[in-house]
């Protein structure tokens, strides 16, 4: 960053000093990001220094002990874990208004109702007390206030709180948009979930997790339907006190593009693809040097994270996200959970099996989970055992499906796809009920038609374009 950049830092200093909304932790942390940007101390990455973690620092989840099978094991662990939701998303990418954690995934339950059924029967069963804690943006706080009352009568404590809120900056100017008048939601922005370590420390509640006893913290995203508590994990991370753990899995050639765990000087860390340089993006993106990629389930000791939180020595990478808006070109400065891998003592990767990654992330993700691939007991969804696959159908829907309400209208129900490798449906395509998909599938509607698969149609390894191809 130039000299002039720098120079900006007093008059962005005293424009944020006016802005009411912010507190003093948020004011103190956004200009705090700021000034590491325009210091431009971004760690460089000598490709040559990278090396492939070991065994020791990225475990196989095969590796690690099994918790025995007396109970009062399991309850031992359990009380010395906090669950967390990042449920700062809304559903807008889907088509859904609110938080993305209250669109239905199966049988009329949301990412939210499986999360609370999944605790409340730990929490039943072992006579124990995991918090839930959801950490919610600006955009999601009040909704998830209004839809966490109809937990009230259910064995677990929810606990929200909210990150940080940042005024977007204005590009050209350098000046907080609010200041220059944009005072609705739109001038501000969450600065990504590594703010979840200062914001779980101004909210109070970290404190109060310590002073019951707690220590550990398992942090995921709400969408990930895998994301369940895993007390192999946590057993070791105390036995071997490990304050940080990154859960990460085979990629495959759908997650080319996900952040890696790599040995760097001695230290374990994330590489994200913003990092490489470009000579060296294909080598990134390859199967066979980096064969394991963050799915952002985390586990974090309390402890460290107060201390490290204190000492204000979580600078994680800054992501530069240049974004416009009303015709407007603002900057957001933003930071990722798992990038503070490198600050805390004894980090490691566990490389878990793939059944710990399920995102919703589109459409396509939930006709996944809808279908008889997965089958939903005790709020956990489980893959059907009669898919000898290892690797999910690869799916693309149309833009016809984007949003969940099309998506919904679109299928009579959701078809069989055991035996299904992919699918790709364009056009206005309509699904009957009882319909099986195996092998690969194309269905394409031709411009101005509308195509229609018949109730229990059953298709093969086929390419339909018209009525005449079934």
């Amino acid at each position: 960053m130039a000299a002039a950049a720098i120079e900006k830092l007093p008059q962005l200093k005293s424009a944020t000093d006016g802005l009411k909304e912010m507190s003093d932790n948020e004011r103190s942390g956004f200009i705090n990001l700021v000034s590491r940007y325009l210091s431009g101390e971004a760690q460089h990455i000598e490709w040559s220094k990278i090396q492939t973690p070991t065994d020791e620092i990225v475990v196989p989840y095969d590796k690690m002990a099994n918790v025995s099978e007396d109970a009062s094991e399991t309850k031992y662990l359990l009380d010395k874990l906090v669950v967390l939701k990042l449920n700062g998303g809304l559903g807008t990418t889907m088509g859904c208004t609110g938080p993305k954690s209250v669109i239905e995934v199966r049988d009329g339950l949301t990412f939210l109702d499986l999360i609370v059924i999944q605790i409340e029967n730990l929490n039943n069963k072992y006579g124990c007390k995991v918090p839930l804690v959801l950490m919610n943006s600006f955009n999601t706080h009040d909704d998830t206030q209004k839809i966490v009352e109809k937990y009230t009568n259910s064995n677990v404590d929810i606990h929200t709180f909210n990150q940080s809120k940042y005024p977007r900056v204005v590009a050209d100017e350098f000046v907080p948009w609010p200041s220059k008048g944009k005072t609705d939601k739109d001038g501000w922005y969450p600065p990504g979930h590594g703010d979840v370590f200062p914001s779980l420390m101004n909210s109070g509640k970290l404190d109060a997790f310590i002073s019951q006893g707690k220590e550990y913290v398992f942090v995921a995203n709400s969408d990930n339907l895998g994301a369940v508590v895993d007390l192999k994990i946590l057993k070791h991370l105390i036995q071997n006190k490990n304050e940080y753990c990154m859960e990460v899995t085979p990629k495959t050639l759908a997650d080319v593009k996900g952040g890696t765990l790599i040995s760097y000087e001695g230290k374990v860390q994330l590489l994200e693809i913003a990092q490489v340089p470009d000579e060296h993006v294909n080598e990134f993106k390859s199967i066979e040097k980096f064969k394991i990629f963050n799915t952002n389930n985390l586990w974090v000791n309390l402890k460290a994270i107060k201390k490290l939180v204190e000492a204000d020595a979580l600078k994680m990478e800054i992501i530069p996200n240049p974004k416009e808006v009303d015709g407007v070109k603002v900057l957001q400065l933003e930071t990722a959970a798992g990038a503070a891998i490198r600050f805390f003592e004894n980090a490691i990767g566990v490389n878990v099996p793939r059944s710990r990654f399920l995102p919703v992330k589109a459409t396509s993700d939930l006709l996944l989970v809808q279908s008889d691939l997965y089958t939903l007991v005790d709020g956990f969804v489980t893959r059907n055992k009669a898919r000898t696959n290892p690797t999910n159908p690869a799916i693309e829907l149309g833009p016809e499906f984007k949003k969940v309400a099309s998506f919904l209208g679109r299928f009579k129900s959701i078809p069989s796809i055991v035996e299904l490798d992919s699918l790709k449906v364009s056009g206005d395509v309509w699904f009957g009920s009882g319909v099986v998909l195996k092998g690969k599938v194309s269905v394409k509607a031709n411009s101005g038609t509308k195509l229609e698969i018949p109730d229990n149609a059953v298709v093969k390894d086929k390419d339909i374009n018209g009525p005449e191809d079934l």
